[in-house]
């Protein structure tokens, strides 16, 4: 019988034989026993989410039965957002008794889409400075499904739902792609395609009732028998009371907030540390805290006083009644601009500049106009007539900002850390600044952040201890790999771990120096490789340090390494990547088209994580 450790059973929400029995369930099943009883669970939570009784009903599953139809659900997820909507979505339709399979991209058999009959795809976009991308996790699909290899499929019927961020020209691009294609190979729409924004569960929540609704209609309820088989053992399920998430957030008290560089560095980088005491959450190495921040009061002013409007003012939205400076601070973003508030505004104030850049040929400098400005500038710029509810219901609803968490449990224990940069600059005199850094950064110790933590499945450690990692963190970039590092030496792992670190100047930019050097002197970290880009006349970056050491990084991969990349996604990232391309290349003997090739098996094996931003 496998064994739980004491420690972990001692801080589960059920008693230590339940755990166990749990634990025993699960032994030798392989992935479609697990994805069933994924969904068995899921049933019973829902049932208790509507308050039905909390007891299971029996199920007994016919050995060798062939399912005649079902539904596929495929998500593709950089952040998890778009896990979480299709995990929500498969559960419904589980506990509705509906046959459906939930697989992540990178996990879907491309030969299979010919034989689909009813596919849900819920995919993001994600964007590499002016690039759009799919997910990492999705390339493999996404190729295939673009490429010339993909079959017709006039068998299938489908939907879409795309997640994106309307702070970028072109939003929801893979998904609105995908969407085309499969229409292209002569699929059927289900229901149409739903673009959502980073306030995601706006438009998944009701686009996921219509495709279950749709689903209901097309597939026939999997009925559970009367009665169970003599000899099957029957699980009364007791569903845990429901955990911290993100509508939930937990209020975690600020422990530490500590500056960790010099007096001279341009850059204001804070060590935060949490308290998670109590609150039963736990995380991973990889794994990220989303942090639901506040605006700061003299942002809402400036706005308020520029439209001439009350704050007092109450506005009733969405089904709920608040005051005009309750909604700016707490519920609406004010330092990212997006696409569908540039064309409101265009049209309330009849502005035909703006109108101008909405069209494609103004995609460039709408582009520009979405990095340089936020909305206090847009509107002085473009002055129009608003009142209270109109700008609320224009403005898109302020979002968690995910910071890459920089602490092992198996460490800190009941603690999360941070490693955050303050996002500051003047425009025309006046400060600007990103909310979530600002939020953070100024939190005293002894205040409290709402919480939740979002789960990054592409960005784990290797489960073997025995193999080496090489990690490129950049800036805060290095913030999840000191995380790693802390677990493997909790762990006792066996493999080396190499570090490449970067930032401008070494006596006031090098983020947990002391940590780094004591890693090397106790040999946890076999390698630390530094490039501090303006302490010499020329420029030097990671991705100049990976090609220095090109012989001895190839030799690592080949030998079975796992290759991970945290920070800049507009510069760094991609850079990294053509380095990491040339010294197949150069080393590996291989063209260049081979060592690109070689470079994203590497993505699709999982051995390549990247997380990026």
């Amino acid at each position: 019988m496998t064994q739980i450790a004491d420690a972990v059973l001692d801080v589960l929400p059920i008693s230590r034989e339940k755990a166990q029995t749990a634990a025993d369930l699960v032994q030798g099943l392989d992935r479609p026993a697990l994805e069933w009883l994924a969904g068995f669970m899921a049933g019973a939570a829902a049932r208790v989410r509507h308050g039905a009784p909390q007891a299971a009903t029996p199920v007994a599953v016919a050995v060798g039965t062939a399912v005649q139809a079902q539904l596929t659900i495929v998500y593709g997820s950089q952040t998890g957002n778009a896990r979480r909507v299709a995990e929500k979505l498969a559960g419904e339709a589980r506990a509705s008794g509906l046959p459906v399979r939930l697989v992540r991209a990178d996990a879907y058999r491309t030969s299979d889409l010919k034989k689909e009959k009813f596919l849900y795809l819920v995919i993001s976009t994600h964007s590499e400075g002016d690039a759009v991308e799919p997910p990492d996790d999705s390339r493999g699909f996404y190729e295939f499904l673009m490429g010339k290899r993909a079959p017709q499929l006039a068998e299938l019927s489908y939907g879409v739902l795309a997640l994106g961020d309307s702070s970028y020209v072109d939003f929801c691009g893979i998904g609105r792609r995908i969407d085309e294609r499969l229409a292209e190979l002569g699929a059927q729409r289900l229901l149409g395609r739903a673009d959502a924004d980073v306030d995601v569960d706006y438009v998944a929540t009701p686009w996921s009732q219509e495709a279950l609704e749709q689903a209901k209609k097309r597939l026939a309820p999997q009925q559970a028998p009367a009665s169970v088989a003599p000899g099957a053992e029957v699980l009364t399920l007791h569903p845990a009371h429901a955990p911290w998430s993100r509508e939930r957030p937990y209020l975690a008290e600020v422990l530490v907030n500590q500056r960790i560089v010099g007096s001279g560095s341009e850059k204001d980088v804070r060590h935060i540390e949490l308290s998670l005491a109590g609150s039963g959450l736990h995380y991973q190495p990889g794994d990220a805290l989303g942090v639901w921040p506040t605006q700061a009061p003299e942002l809402v002013q400036r706005i308020v006083q520029t439209l001439a409007l009350d704050g007092d003012t109450a506005v009733a939205h969405g089904g709920e009644t608040l005051p005009l400076t309750e909604w700016l601070a707490h519920r609406r973003e004010l330092t990212v601009l997006t696409r569908p508030f540039v064309a409101a505004l265009a049209e309330r104030g009849g502005h035909d500049a703006l109108k101008a850049l909405l069209q494609p040929a103004g995609n460039a400098e709408l582009s520009k106009l979405l990095n340089s400005h936020q909305l206090i500038d847009l509107l002085r710029a473009w002055p129009a007539t608003w009142d209270a509810a109109a700008l609320v219901a224009a403005l898109r609803p302020l979002a968690p900002r995910m910071y890459s968490i920089a602490s092992s449990q198996a460490q800190v224990d009941e603690e999360v850390h941070l490693t955050v940069a303050r996002v500051r600059f003047d425009k025309e005199g006046e400060a600007r600044w990103g909310v979530g850094s600002r939020y953070l950064c100024d939190a005293e110790e002894g205040a409290q952040v709402p919480v939740f933590i979002e789960a990054n499945e592409r960005f784990r450690l290797p489960a073997d201890g025995a193999r080496d990692v090489i990690m490129v963190g950049p800036g805060t970039g290095v913030a999840p790999f000191r995380a790693f590092v802390q677990q493997r030496q909790a762990q006792g792992a066996t493999g080396r771990n190499w570090l490449f670190f970067g930032n401008p100047h070494r006596h006031s930019d090098f983020l947990y120096q002391s940590e780094w050097l004591q890693a090397v002197k106790e040999g946890t970290l076999a390698h630390l490789d530094v490039a501090f880009s303006r302490d010499q006349a020329d420029k030097v970056y990671v991705q100049q340090r990976l090609r220095e050491h090109g012989r001895e990084v190839w030799q690592w991969l080949q030998d079975g390494a796992h290759f991970y990349v945290c920070g800049d996604a507009e510069r760094m990232a991609g850079d990294v990547q053509r380095a990491l391309v040339e010294i197949a290349a150069e080393h590996g003997g291989k063209t260049p088209e081979d060592a690109a090739a070689w470079v994203q098996t590497l993505l699709l094996e999982g051995r390549y994580a990247r997380d990026v931003y």
